[in-house]
Parts: C-alpha cells; sequence; structure tokens
C-alpha cells in the first residue's frame, strides 16, 4: 500500500455547523442517541479512518469544546451551507486530504475513507462521494486540499449545492451496499434508534 493510501494523509472533518431547522434549532450534533450525543457516534466511527480530527461548528462553541476536538468555524457568513464546513475543514488541515461528514449520520461505513481514497486514486479524481442504492451522499466527501481555492472562490460567487460543486469537480463515484448507513437524523423522531 503506498504512503498516500495510509490514514494519515487524511484529516476528517465533521459537520455540525449548520442551523438545524429541522430540530427547532437545537444544536444537533448534541442531541441524544441510543444513549450517547450524535456527535460522539460520528467521532467513534471516524477517529479510526482518519489522521486527525476537526469539528466544524457555528454556534454552542463551549458545549462541542468538551469533545476535545479542534473547533473550526464557517469562513462565510450567513450558514452557507456543507460545503462551507468542507471548504474551512480544507484551509485547517495539514494532510493532502479531507474526509467530511455530517454529524447527525451514526452509522456511516468503517472503512468510507479508505473506499472513497482508493476510487480518487485509481480514477485520478480530487474528489470522492459516496452513493448507495440510487441516493448521492455529497456531504460524504474526500477532497483534496488543493481545491480549498476554487471551493472558496464557488461559495464567494454564491455557490451553495454540494452536489452541484462535486459534479463541476468531476468527482469519483464510490457505490456503498450499506443503504441505510448514510441515514441521517433530522427530527426529533430520527433519535429513536
Amino acid at each position: 500500500m503506498s504512503a498516500e493510501l495510509l490514514p494519515p494523509a487524511i484529516t476528517g472533518v465533521i459537520l455540525a455547523g449548520g442551523l438545524a431547522r429541522r430540530m427547532g434549532g437545537r444544536a444537533k450534533g448534541l442531541q441524544p442517541y441510543a444513549g450517547r450525543p450524535l456527535l460522539a457516534h460520528a467521532i467513534e466511527r471516524l477517529r479510526p479512518q482518519v489522521a486527525s480530527l476537526l469539528l466544524n461548528v457555528n454556534h454552542d462553541r463551549a458545549a462541542y469544546a468538551d469533545f476535545g476536538l479542534p473547533l473550526i468555524g464557517d469562513r462565510f457568513a450567513d450558514y452557507p451551507g456543507p460545503l462551507a464546513g468542507l471548504h474551512a475543514g480544507l484551509v485547517a488541515a495539514q494532510t493532502p486530504w479531507v474526509l467530511s461528514v455530517p454529524c447527525d449520520s451514526p452509522h456511516f461505513p468503517a472503512d468510507l475513507a479508505a473506499r472513497l481514497l482508493a476510487a480518487a486514486i485509481a480514477e485520478r479524481r480530487q474528489i470522492a462521494i459516496a452513493r448507495a442504492g440510487e441516493r448521492m451522499h455529497p456531504v460524504f466527501c474526500l477532497c483534496h486540499a488543493t481545491l480549498a481555492t476554487a471551493l472558496g472562490d464557488t461559495l464567494l460567487s454564491g455557490g451553495r449545492r454540494v452536489m452541484q460543486w462535486c459534479d463541476s469537480q468531476q468527482a469519483a463515484i464510490v457505490d456503498f451496499p450499506e443503504v441505510d448507513a448514510f441515514a441521517n437524523c433530522n427530527t426529533d423522531a430520527d433519535l429513536i434508534p
């Protein structure tokens, strides 16, 4: 296995910077799921897959600080969405690759990083995203750090759609058989396992 395929090449960024409108504005990553905060599940799943972790938050920083991860905020105002969180991770990372995952998906695959990285390298792409069944999951995005400027330019010009940006960068698409693994918790009802 080449050095590029080893976990030290990847920084994980957990996206918890949104407004959580469907949860009444409560910090989504702090909501309990199976006896622990959603964020704890994401940390547990992602930590073994990457060299380091960053947490993208824009509010409730004191509560999120208890998780012991470096906190990074969006560099753009008005909560432009997950692309801004990915951009913040690309700017802050000290590795060539950054893998973003949302804080509200507690069961994503344990081999997510390895499979996305293998596809990006095999297809000579700077981005790889997940697909399960017929559904794309572009927030589960492995992105090369050299795209920080291009993504920043997209955000400055008003771009907000993750899939649209991934398409513009010709992302490699990786199929996962675990369709339910990418389910996320958007409402109180979703928090009941």
